[in-house]
């Protein structure tokens, strides 16, 4: 299955166009953002779990990244409310539930193989936010690899004022602009390197999830 899978092409995916398809969990939806393999696949999902949903345990052989949208996301280990920021490294496990539900962004099979550390981040917590001329930034990850972080940035703030080598984005709050295009809360973005320049924020400004570095500059194949 290939979705979204060119890498050097812009992708902006709206709540209107979300397509909710089921897991093989019943009560566990996901809406698939790219993916690139079958069940067991490179993928970014947006992904709902129903009241008392459990997924039986499993293993992340690439890595597993979460961040909490709404909801109560918990593991074997914890509890995990709206703006925790998790990451399970590679040949990790765990037994995913949510007793209230949840809304989870999550990134499959994307992780250095030299990660090791599990990464938990609350980032509602004001203590995790700098402040970076007229924008906030959290910090949640920053490697070789990637760099992810959450921002806060005024109305039409240009985003990159030096563009990266591509981005991902997931609007949390306020909007973004793309080339003539309102992206509200729960759009989703992934911007090639000469697409970036043209990124701004709308006239509420905007607060998104943004990773850095890790796009390849060729799409992946399936095997």
């Amino acid at each position: 299955m290939l979705i979204n899978a060119d890498f050097s092409r812009p992708v902006v995916v709206v709540p209107h166009q979300y397509a909710w398809v089921a897991s093989p969990q019943p009560g566990v939806e996901r809406v698939m953002l790219d993916r690139i393999g079958a069940e067991q696949a490179r993928a970014t999902s947006i992904v709902r779990y129903a009241p008392e949903s459990i997924f039986p345990r499993h293993a992340h052989p690439d890595g597993e990244e979460i961040l909490v949208l709404s909801g109560t996301f918990s593991d074997e280990n914890a509890d995990f409310p709206e703006g925790w920021y998790l990451r399970n490294p590679p040949d990790s496990s765990h037994r995913p539930s949510s007793r209230p539900g949840a809304l989870i962004f999550v990134k499959l099979r994307q992780m250095a193989a030299g990660e090791t550390q599990p990464v938990r981040i609350d980032t509602r917590d004001p203590a995790r936010w700098q402040r970076q001329g007229e924008r906030a930034v959290c910090p949640l990850f920053s490697s070789a690899h990637e760099q992810v972080c959450l921002q806060q940035v005024p109305p039409h703030a240009v985003l990159f004022p030096q563009a990266p080598a591509g981005a991902e984005l997931l609007v949390l709050e306020g909007e973004l602009v793309f080339d003539g295009q309102d992206c509200g809360r729960g759009a989703w973005l992934r911007l090639p390197a000469d697409a970036c320049s043209g990124l701004a924020a709308g006239p509420r400004g905007a607060t998104f999830y943004l990773k850095t570095g890790h796009l390849p500059t060729d799409a992946p194949q399936l095997d």
